[in-house]
């Protein structure tokens, strides 16, 4: 058996992998997403209700965490737009205290279902569920940069529908030069981006708007709202960030358990969709449920230090790919570049205009939409549109809460019908039934025509013998009442059976004794034997009556018919 926890970072230090060529790809890539990473981690931080040091402080911790102690050797980790909204809303109605054990226990979440092995199962979420969410995201996020890009002063209420309503009551209250400012950072970025690859048109766009605004303050007379202006502490210098542990009691954890439980999702989905990408790209195989314990530390450790949630950043992690990453130690150069930054620059942020921040996250949220996307999947089956427009529904209009609630429902839902539309039971009525070297193969050479005789019924199970196909079981109550005294359970392609399926064959059992009739089972694998003998249905029927093969079972027919 295979160790649960492999974090990637020790794996790649054996065996001579690591060299000094390696080395020196992962520093380069590593000093230039740090750069990326630098706007992205103030905006969040900004956007999600917190302080912009706060979303440095995630991306420095977290990122250094996530490389260490992941499963993937690319993934970049830190604070991302998909929990801006999730954030907002937490700090908003339980604050910093809140998110703060939100947070942790989201940590706690991620651990325990990494060391249950639940990694796999996030692969099998429907992928417009998965698209519903981002694109309800990218909406969202965009409807609450609205303010900050337009300069509009008055209070805006959060929620959808009340953000759009205020916006429209407040339209006279548009700032020309702040909507300028914003128009042309996001001009800035589209531009930059078309010609250059190497550094983010984000950056660029930051740095053009922090000098804009600066200029226009001096020599114009213009002030525009800044980071400075909002958080007028952070001109005395930023504080280190020291561990707090926060109180705790169990009301609040009650209460912060739908929330928790939303953030863990959101980062085990977006985490592990991102380390799926890189692995199509590079053609290397992380491990999720390594990965899924490394997104839980840091969700642990970083709000100790006033971080907020973190997860695997698909934009950064191709960044470092496509700039020679070869190892999580470029994510943990990542971290140490952000630390210099913290250390030595951030006293000069509070000169960087939100509206310039705004059309950055306007940016990013466009890249999240995946419209593209959303318009093909709109092209395909009914229940799958139905799946893909209620999430995004939910995730805009209600709350991203209940949208990854209902989400995760609709995922299972659609995986039982899914299973269910491949499993049915049937009733072979012909008077003979061919065995091939395909059927249960106890006797490969056994090629013939096999008789059934009067009296004797077979029933076929194809697929999965579980819960999901309880409402097909009434096939089973098409049989004679007078002339049938055998009933043959062909099981040859039943992979599997779980205690809904037992108690379902036990009952059936039960009911065809009391009326005469022997029960059995043929082409019974040895995973599924091994069930029923667990539940003890082979001391129930009588272990002959359990055959691996189906002329094993008409001869055992045959013999219940001369008794």
């Amino acid at each position: 058996m295979t160790k649960v926890y492999q974090p990637k970072f020790f794996h790649v230090f054996q065996k001579g992998y690591y060299n000094k060529q390696k080395f020196t790809s992962d520093l380069i890539a590593g000093i230039i997403v740090g750069i990326i990473a630098l706007p992205l981690a103030i905006a969040f931080g900004i956007a999600s209700g917190v302080s912009p040091q706060q979303g440095l402080i995630t991306a420095i911790i977290a990122g250094f965490i996530v490389s260490v102690f992941g499963g993937s050797r690319f993934l970049i980790g830190g604070p991302t737009g998909a929990f801006i909204v999730i954030v907002a809303g937490i700090v908003a109605q339980y604050g910093l205290q809140g998110l703060t054990i939100a947070t942790i226990m989201a940590g706690v979440f991620l651990i325990i279902m990494g060391l249950c092995r639940m990694g796999a199962i996030f692969k099998f979420i429907p992928y417009p569920i998965v698209v519903g969410f981002t694109s309800g995201i990218a909406v969202t996020i965009f409807s609450t940069q609205v303010k900050d890009f337009l300069g509009i002063t008055a209070a805006i209420p959060s929620g959808f529908l009340p953000q759009w309503g205020a916006y429209f009551a407040h339209i006279s209250d548009i700032n020309p030069a702040e909507t300028l400012m914003s128009l042309g950072c996001l001009l800035v970025i589209i531009v930059w981006g078309r010609f250059v690859k190497k550094i983010p048109g984000s950056l660029i766009a930051l740095i053009l708007g922090t000098a804009a605004s600066v200029l226009l303050a001096r020599f114009g007379n213009i002030q525009l709202a800044t980071i400075g202006t909002k958080f007028p502490e952070l001109a005395q210098g930023l504080p280190m960030p020291s561990p707090v542990a926060p109180t705790m009691d169990y009301d609040t954890i009650k209460s912060l358990v739908s929330p928790a439980f939303t953030i863990a999702v959101l980062c085990a989905i977006e985490s592990l969709l991102a380390a799926m990408v890189a692995d199509g790209v590079t053609g290397k195989h992380h491990d999720s449920n390594t990965e899924l314990i490394g997104q839980g530390l840091a969700n642990v450790v970083t709000p100790l230090f006033g971080g907020i949630p973190a997860t695997g950043a698909i934009a950064r992690t191709m960044a470092n790919i496509n700039n020679g990453g070869k190892s999580p130690v470029a994510g943990v150069i990542h971290a140490v570049v952000l630390l210099l930054i913290y250390l030595f620059l951030m006293p000069y942020a509070v000169y960087i205009p939100l509206s310039c921040l705004a059309a950055i996250l306007i940016m990013v949220a466009y890249n999240m939409s995946e419209w593209r996307t959303f318009r093909y999947l709109l092209r395909g089956d009914k229940s799958d549109v139905a799946v893909l427009l209620l999430t995004f529904f939910l995730t805009v209009v209600v709350d991203l809460t209940v949208a990854i609630e209902v989400g995760m429902v609709l995922a299972v839902a659609l995986f039982v019908r899914r299973v269910m539309e491949t499993s049915d039971i049937t009733v072979i009525e012909e008077d003979t039934l061919l065995a091939t070297e395909n059927d249960e193969v106890t006797h490969p050479d056994d090629i013939e025509h096999l008789d059934i005789p009067r009296g004797v019924e077979v029933y076929e199970v194809n697929g999965p013998f579980f819960f999901g196909l309880a409402s097909k079981f009434e096939e089973f109550n098409r049989m004679s009442d007078e002339n049938v005294k055998v009933r043959i359970i062909r099981m040859r392609k039943v992979p599997f059976i779980d205690s809904t399926g037992v108690n379902n064959l036990r009952n059936l059992c039960e009911r065809t004794r009391r009326r005469g009739v022997q029960v059995v089972l043929s082409g019974v694998n040895d995973k599924v034997r091994h069930t029923l003998e667990k539940y003890r249905i082979d001391q129930q029927l009588g272990a002959d009556n359990i055959q691996p093969h189906i002329s094993l079972a008409l001869k055992q027919a045959r013999k219940h018919l001369h008794e």
